[in-house]
């Protein structure tokens, strides 16, 4: 495969051990049809819904994802920040202080293509310590000078208005802008004219019976009833959502195709 040619699979927030299962799952049959030359995930809601721990990290990367992003709840889990900054592929916000531990963005190589990876946060309703536009430059930049090939940006945000600026701002110069953090997949994956690949939600891989990937009559019940609620993650429903994104020159994307898949039946589901 040239160097300027890639396939790259996103799969966007992985909720609980249901939304885990369906990865693992689905993952031999997505390798299979799309032949993805890359894996990328977001892992921040994986370990009960809140954080990534280093058992579920070392899981997902030996089931061969090649990078894990995750976002607001990086450091969630206190047993995941000596992890963060001994292993470079899985990635908190970019923009978070540089005193903060783990990366902001990594590179990993397979059949000789170089694929650079950025983590941000929006900095809209979320704790981000710098701007995430200044961010993305800084971080493309070192990238270029490391000799990535392709360069994919996952923008944790809450705010759409973030996501889609974040995507135009940085449109010709990275393969992909794709947003994560509301869970709910968007109807507007497509290239935009310099060549970036972009959808404002890639969506979450979990219980779609719930909301967001918890509980619906614990999420229903806080709405109705005013008070804090802690939340489980749901089981009902799994389904993955995803991207595969397919590149053609440096730093250029061809297609963006959405991946929503429904978890196979077990078959106690089915008795």
């Amino acid at each position: 495969m040239a160097q300027d040619q890639a396939t790259i699979c996103f799969v966007g927030d992985l909720v609980g051990s249901c939304g885990r299962r369906t990865l693992l799952t689905l993952l031999p049959s997505i390798r299979e049809r799309f032949e993805p030359t890359f894996v990328v995930i977001n892992g921040e809601n994986v370990a009960g819904g809140l954080g990534i721990t280093p058992k579920i990290a070392d899981e997902l990367f030996e089931a061969g994802v090649d990078v894990i992003t995750l976002g607001n709840h990086s450091y969630r889990r206190s047993e995941i920040i000596p992890y963060l900054d001994q292993h470079e592929p899985i990635l908190r916000p970019a923009n978070y202080l540089r005193s903060q531990p783990g990366h902001g963005h990594c590179i990993v190589e397979k059949e000789g293509i170089k694929l650079g990876v950025v983590n941000l946060s929006g900095n809209l309703f979320l704790d981000a310590a710098h701007p995430a536009f200044q961010a993305a430059d800084s971080a493309v930049d070192e990238l270029l000078s490391a000799g990535a090939d392709q360069i994919l940006v996952d923008m944790h945000a809450e705010a759409t208005s973030e996501k889609v600026a974040m995507g135009w701002h940085l449109d010709g110069k990275v393969s992909a802008v794709v947003g994560t953090h509301t869970h709910i997949p968007t109807a507007d994956a497509r290239v935009l004219p310099g060549g970036t690949a972009f959808i404002t939600d890639v969506g979450m891989t979990g219980a779609r019976g719930g909301v967001i990937g918890v509980k619906r009559e614990q999420a229903v019940g806080s709405l109705v009833s005013g008070m804090r609620v802690q939340f489980e993650p749901s089981e009902d429903d799994p389904w993955l959502n995803g991207v595969v994104i397919r590149c053609q020159g440096p730093r250029r994307a061809e297609s963006i195709e959405q991946l929503l898949l429904a978890a196979p039946a077990s078959p106690r589901a089915t008795q």
